[in-house]
């Protein structure tokens, strides 16, 4: 038995490639399915299943390509309902792989379809839970994306969830290994560990929803506490991967179109499409498109993209650097947003060569902002989590999230210069281009965000652990 976690830091998701005796099964794949069809033939094997823990919500699987290309059925637990053709199974139903056996467990909560997959070694044993968003490592998931599917409140998720983790995972040898379906970062849990592989008995330790003494009660409450409003996006990713998409290579031909700088303004002013600017920070700092959002590849760039643009069918077009057009058109793609329409050949210089307008944003170290900060008069705009602002933040400084920028752009000055900044100087230039396209240009940015004003001696408030709020 072979089994190989294949891990995206930018999505913090996990698909899984299982092998025994020549017979694959690949548990929630990504968009991009080649990957594991190479990796199949590589090790003169063939894929089998394609497993669907639920429907999801934060990214684009790649089932329906992956079946399609391979004649693997798409499995579903209980309750699924996609428009393509899949094996719905029964809970407790069991699929033969090579030597070791899969069964079904049905564990609703999360969504109502939410189904954790038990691995069985060659001699019968409970070796591995693939857990979806059912389980995860510190956390367990959201319980507020079906509600409107379910005709259930919050509520009523949270208290299905607790069921099927009593019933279903905790009665488990505490050697059983979890694999979940995401780790920290994603927006599919509030409480994410770092790591993500872990064994069950470990996680009956660590995570709070699995404590033995817990009841329902208690269990909902916690759960449901302090869950920030799910991304905009989340529901067209699920609905794409309830009715199936477009081939990826389509995407990429489409999103990988070359145009000039005369044929990129065209198509911008006649799609309004989104200028999307994804190169490097100090890149954009120094010269970009009018108009035009950062969101750098090297950030989270994918989760960003879809908490801020939201409408996966906005039309986009692309300020990238050549060498990486299709990992941006891929990664855009993977959370549903296929319709880029092609990238500005030659970028800035280019544009620029054109005799194109350029602009800048002001962006300043924090020794060189500390006199400004410390007589106090210039307001400082924090966009960073509320959590992340209550922990610790700048004296005098105001929060406006960058999830929730536009709730907070009445509040921003438009005369007068002000500060912003975040962590480390990526949100805060994401939230930048953003009031810039909206003709703000009296900002400016802080050049490594609070940890280097901090580093700088620049007074913040006492240090709160972020649990504990």
């Amino acid at each position: 038995m072979y089994i190989e976690q294949i891990y995206t830091g930018c999505l913090a998701q996990g698909a899984y490639y299982i092998e025994s005796n020549g017979e694959v099964a690949i548990i929630d794949p990504l968009r991009e399915v080649q990957q594991y069809i190479d990796k199949a033939n590589d090790r003169g094997a063939k894929i089998k299943y394609v497993f669907e823990t639920h429907f999801h919500a934060d990214f684009v699987s790649g089932h329906v390509t992956l079946s399609e290309l391979t004649g693997a059925p798409i499995i579903y637990g209980p309750n699924a309902n996609p428009k393509f053709e899949a094996i719905i199974a029964e809970d407790g139903q069991e699929f033969v792989l090579g030597d070791v056996t899969f069964k079904v467990l049905h564990t609703p909560g999360h969504t109502m379809e939410s189904t954790t997959y038990l691995l069985r070694d060659v001699e019968g044993e409970d070796h591995a839970i693939f857990s979806g968003d059912t389980l995860f490592l510190g956390d367990v998931g959201r319980p507020d994306l079906a509600q409107k599917a379910a005709n259930m409140t919050q509520e009523d998720l949270a208290a299905t969830l607790y069921d099927s983790l009593r019933n279903k995972i905790m009665p488990l040898a505490d050697e059983v290994i979890v694999y979940p379906a995401h780790g920290a970062g994603s927006a599919c849990g509030k409480n994410m560990m770092k790591e993500t592989v872990d064994t069950l008995g470990n996680q009956k330790k660590v995570n709070y929803a699995l404590r033995a003494d817990m009841t329902k009660e208690e269990f909902v409450k916690e759960v449901t506490d302090g869950l920030a409003p799910p991304p905009s996006y989340f529901p067209l990713n699920v609905k794409m991967n309830k009715e199936g998409y477009q081939d990826i290579a389509d995407v990429l031909k489409q999103g990988s179109h070359a145009m000039s700088p005369k044929e990129f303004e065209v198509a911008a002013n006649e799609t309004g499409a989104v200028l999307l600017d994804v190169r490097s920070k100090q890149a954009f700092r120094e010269a970009h498109v009018p108009r035009s959002i950062f969101i750098g590849l090297d950030g989270s760039f994918a989760p960003w993209v879809g908490a801020l643009i939201a409408d996966v069918t906005t039309p986009i077009l692309l300020i990238v650097d050549e060498d990486r057009v299709e990992e941006a058109v891929t990664r855009l793609s993977r959370v549903g947003f296929d319709n880029t329409l092609g990238y500005l050949k030659g970028g800035v210089k280019a544009w620029k060569e054109a005799g194109k307008e350029v602009d800048s944003v002001r962006s300043w170290t924090p020794s060189e902002l500390k006199d400004m900060i410390e007589a106090g008069e210039t307001p400082i705009i924090d966009v960073r989590k509320p959590t992340e602002y209550l922990s610790e933040h700048v004296i005098n400084a105001e929060n406006a999230p960058l999830d929730f920028l536009n709730e907070h752009i009445a509040e921003i000055p438009k005369e007068n210069d002000f500060i912003i900044h975040c962590a480390s100087g990526f949100r805060s230039l994401i939230a930048s281009s953003i009031l810039k396209a909206r003709g703000y240009h009296n900002m400016i940015d802080v050049d490594g965000g609070i940890k280097a004003m901090k580093a700088d001696g620049i007074k913040v408030s006492d240090y709160v652990c972020p649990t504990t709020l």
